[in-house]
């Protein structure tokens, strides 16, 4: 059986993968490959951050919580970025939460040397400040969704943005937790996603939700997943990487 080590690879995280092997080298040693299990809080708000993760297979959704236990996903994070903005942007904690959303792998780095390598102003810097604007749009976008757009729309653009992040069509999650993601009753969603398997775009059963025709999708989404999608090619770090 091959080790874990040999089956994922820093690269497989955009960020990291666009790094010029010069930047990338000196982390090589620090970065962690850690398993992010199905629910996994990886922070909670107002609790000192002790890494940042660098997904490659898993996703993380970031949430703000209120006083009252009720909270809605603001964005998520998949193999694009990295979880854990506040540790380079002047802060060690934040008001927000992150667990994991699906199960997969990823990569963490010590707060400190995360804070080092950022203030050498190099490739790495430039990535996670490029990566960090189109996560503002991200949550600018969310934020404007929720206030205007129906829950089919924010359920098809939620299914997108998730299948963005993911090798195949097949999402695990249940009509709860996407309820919670977004901030609605489970019924709301129950009713949209069967809007959506009666038109042929899904395909659902008990914990699963399975994509079956993806342009269909994209016509019941809103054009906040175009918006940000377009914002993100825009900004990411591509074709830094030689060597």
């Amino acid at each position: 059986m091959l080790s874990p080590s040999l089956l994922h690879s820093p690269r497989q995280n955009h960020l990291l993968g666009a790094l010029p092997l010069a930047d990338l080298q000196p982390l090589l040693q620090a970065l962690e490959l850690v398993p992010m299990p199905l629910g996994q809080a990886l922070y909670e708000p107002g609790l000192r951050m002790r890494h940042a993760f660098f997904p490659t297979t898993a996703v993380v959704s970031l949430h703000y919580v209120t006083t009252t236990g009720a909270s809605v996903e603001t964005t998520g994070v998949g193999h694009e970025g990295v979880v854990g903005i506040a540790l380079f942007m002047g802060g060690d904690t934040t008001c927000s939460s992150a667990m994991v959303q699906t199960a997969g792998h990823g990569y963490r780095l010590e707060r400190g040397l995360m804070q080092r390598e950022f203030e050498r102003a190099g490739a790495l810097q430039r990535s996670l400040l490029r990566y960090t604007l189109a996560l503002i749009a991200q949550i600018s976008q969310s934020a404007a969704c929720y206030r205007h757009h129906s829950v089919e729309q924010q359920l098809s653009r939620w299914l997108l943005n998730t299948l963005d992040r993911l090798p195949d069509g097949d999402l695990v999650l249940t009509h709860e937790l996407v309820a919670h993601m977004l901030g609605v009753r489970r019924e709301s969603i129950t009713e949209a996603a069967g809007k959506l398997q009666d038109a042929g775009y899904i395909r659902y059963r008990r914990g699963h939700i399975s994509v079956q025709n993806r342009a269909g999708l994209q016509t019941r989404a809103c054009e906040c997943y175009d918006v940000v999608r377009r914002e993100m090619l825009r900004l990411q770090p591509v074709g830094e990487a030689t060597g």
